[in-house]
């Protein structure tokens, strides 16, 4: 089974959540503050982080930012209801999913099946391009996706995505032209009901087109309607 990592300063929550956890059979690696945590997750690391955000030593929001700097696993991070404007930074730093305290154990490890899920294409062994279904691949124009090996890129160039940004683009990319509400967005993202307000769909279109411009700084392939929602654009 997968390696969860949880780090959290609340040694009640390391405790009740890896219970939880290993009693769905995961493998659970605790850490007590952010220094120690990014230690860990670099060193050994696992398949998912779920993170607190106010930690001593290091906050979950640095910690996710210099995670980001050498690797794309999954992310839940745990916060209080009234963390709003870090819920939304979290996304915009390539968080995958929220879970707000108090939480039930049984929402939880929904949230980690549902996010891990999302990520098997990551985790798919790597295998000669003659074995990789054509369906898994879909190419736009200048852009190549490939699920099999969650691989993304742009005019040849390498992009990295999270797990949900992948999924988000990939279904607007599928049907070029065709308008993305953001209720089917979140479906195509987001498993198990799992509920994101608008402005979550709305910040990781942001980052998708930041790390596309980083890459090429014309790009434009991704087109808001107002009130509507959003399409890959079709090639002239």
């Amino acid at each position: 089974m997968a390696t969860i990592a949880l780090v959290d300063d609340d040694r009640n929550i390391l405790t009740s959540v890896s219970i939880a956890l290993e009693a769905e059979g995961y493998k659970v690696d605790t850490y007590t503050d952010g220094a120690s945590g990014l230690d860990g997750l670099l060193h050994a690391p696992p398949d998912l982080a779920i993170l607190d955000i106010k930690m001593p030593r290091m906050d979950g929001m640095e910690l996710l930012r210099r995670l980001r700097q050498q690797t794309d696993i999954p992310v839940i991070f745990l916060t209080s209801k009234d963390d709003e404007i870090d819920e939304l930074f979290g996304l915009k730093m390539g968080a995958d999913d929220f879970i707000h305290k108090p939480f039930s154990q049984r929402l939880l490890v929904e949230r980690v099946k549902a996010v891990l899920r999302r990520a098997q294409a990551r985790e798919a062994a790597a295998r000669p391009d003659s074995e990789t279904p054509k369906s898994d691949l879909l190419e736009r124009g200048k852009l190549s996706m490939d699920q099999e090996r969650h691989a993304c890129s742009w005019e040849g160039k390498p992009v990295t995505l999270t797990v949900t940004e992948f999924l988000i683009l990939f279904s607007l990319a599928q049907r070029p032209g065709v308008v993305k509400s953001r209720n089917a967005l979140m479906d195509a993202a987001y498993e198990d009901q799992v509920y994101v307000d608008d402005r979550t769909i709305d910040s990781h279109i942001k980052r998708l087109r930041k790390k596309f411009k980083a890459v090429d700084n014309s790009f434009d392939m991704i087109e808001t309607l107002y009130g509507v929602g959003y399409r890959f654009r079709e090639q002239a």
